[in-house]
């Protein structure tokens, strides 16, 4: 069992001209970098989320450069070093970035990334504080950095897992940040606490296998004033929503799964908007007014690590581990329960693959295309619509993990390996490879897209790939 963070998915600041920044107060930035920020609160370009807007992973604007050389300085604007380990992603809006990072008291254990089915914890048991960053886009300057929390972690990670996996939230006004066991933060953009929120100890292990402790993985959502959590842990699992003002809960539901790791989606259906989320024994979604279940499917692979995405009305859930890999094209229109009786489509799922499906990976679609990166590589590209199978190809070496989800710009797609090397395909029915870039470091964060940067987060660094 090989267990990584999407998921999905720094002080010293740097640039290819080597610029050091010096830290802004968190005073000063919350007129100067709030009043920025906001000010950029219309740009297309926003990448609010994991993957972006509605997790699609599809970045609006101008096209990131195919090409980049991070040694040479080739298509590249800046490099920000990162301290601590966070696996989580970037987030963008406006002219400001904003991360989290976990900074150890001890020497680092070590990441251990690549292809393995080890299910044993990391063993950096010592304090930790839990970060949160903003960063000049434009610069990659630090523009504030607050400690949110210190203390000997409630929980361990996994070995491919850090103390801050969770991607932050914001909407332009709020920037939200989960370390799991650890609570739920709540800032203004310019750096000052607003709210915070303790769930208790959240406990993300294999539920095979509970003294196995891995982490927390879900990342949060903003949508219509409310703050989106899926909380699928060893107990009492509920996915629920909070006022993003005051952090006040609006509503609960609980949820009858095993311990998950994706985040959840919204999904607009005629009058109603729902939150979907992915899962094991419940898959399902539910009203985003007041958390009233709509429809739920049972079964799957164990390990549910990819978020829901939504387009041609269908709503495509994947997961993978133990019996199944399934991939889910369901009806957005679906209500009750909607698990299939036996191997053809119903009324309320119009195709599913029990063995086609994505283990890491949240999956992309752009067009009628639905991309698909198993954790070794492999990529399998469908029709979104009918899920006839256009072809099927090898990314990296077979001994490659693939852990970061896909990210497309233009015409291209963007694959990142745990090696660091980025695959980027040309979009269509067929394969075709434009080019393989190095980063020069491990990367298990999914990358950002905006304003026609690809922003790309090492296990040392942050780094904007633009042309120059």
């Amino acid at each position: 069992m090989m267990r990584g963070f999407a998921a999905g998915r720094g002080a010293v600041v740097g640039s290819i001209g080597v610029r050091r920044a010096e830290l802004v107060r968190a005073g000063h930035a919350a007129v100067v970098g709030g009043a920025l920020l906001l000010a950029g609160a219309a740009n297309a370009g926003n990448w609010p989320q994991f993957r972006g807007p509605g997790a699609m992973g599809i970045g609006e604007g101008p096209a990131v450069p195919t090409r980049w050389d991070v040694e040479k300085g080739e298509n590249i604007r800046w490099k920000t070093a990162i301290p601590g380990l966070g696996l989580s992603s970037p987030i963008v809006w406006g002219d400001r970035i904003f991360l989290t990072t976990a900074i150890g008291s001890e020497a680092d254990s070590g990441l251990k990334t690549g292809l393995y089915g080890d299910i044993e914890s990391a063993n950096d048991v010592g304090p930790q504080k839990w970060v949160v960053m903003c960063l000049s886009a434009r610069t990659g300057d630090v523009i504030w950095q607050q400690t949110a929390c210190e203390g000997v972690p409630k929980i361990k990670r996994h070995t491919k897992a850090s103390h801050a996996n969770s991607t932050a939230a914001t909407d332009g006004k709020h920037v939200v940040a989960f370390f799991g066991s650890e609570g739920l933060y709540c800032y203004d953009v310019g750096g000052k606490l607003i709210w915070k929120k303790d769930f208790g100890v959240l406990d993300s292990g294999f539920f095979m296998a509970p003294e196995a402790q891995w982490g927390f993985g879900s990342s949060p959502i903003i949508h219509d004033g409310k703050v989106i959590i899926q909380v699928d842990v060893q107990k009492d699992s509920f996915v629920a929503a909070l006022d993003v003002n005051d952090g006040n809960e609006i509503w609960r539901t609980k949820r009858d799964d095993v311990p998950t790791w994706g985040s959840p989606a919204i999904v607009k259906v005629g009058d109603e908007t729902h939150v979907v989320c992915n899962g094991y024994k419940h898959a399902g979604a539910s009203t985003l007014a007041g958390g009233a279940e709509v429809w739920k499917l049972k079964g799957g692979g164990d390990i549910p690590t990819p978020t829901p995405v939504v387009a041609h009305d269908l709503i495509f859930i994947t997961n993978a581990h133990g019996m199944q890999r399934p991939i889910y094209a369901i009806r957005t229109s679906a209500k009750g329960d909607i698990t299939p009786p036996g191997p053809d489509p119903t009324e309320h799922i119009a195709w599913f693959n029990r063995q086609a499906g994505n283990y890491m990976q949240t999956p992309l679609v752009i067009g009628d295309e639905l991309y698909m990166c198993f954790d070794n590589g492999v990529l399998t590209v469908h029709d979104a619509k009918s899920g006839k199978k256009h072809y099927k190809e090898r990314l990296g070496k077979g001994s490659t993990g693939f852990t970061p989800s896909g990210v497309a710009s233009g015409d291209h797609v963007f694959f990142t390996a745990e090696n660091g090397d980025v695959t980027v395909i040309r979009r269509g029915t067929t394969f075709e490879q434009v080019a393989k870039n190095s980063m020069g470091a491990d990367c298990m964060a999914t990358p950002a897209i905006a304003d026609g940067t690809l922003y790309v987060r090492t296990t040392k660094e942050l780094v904007a790939i633009g042309a120059k």
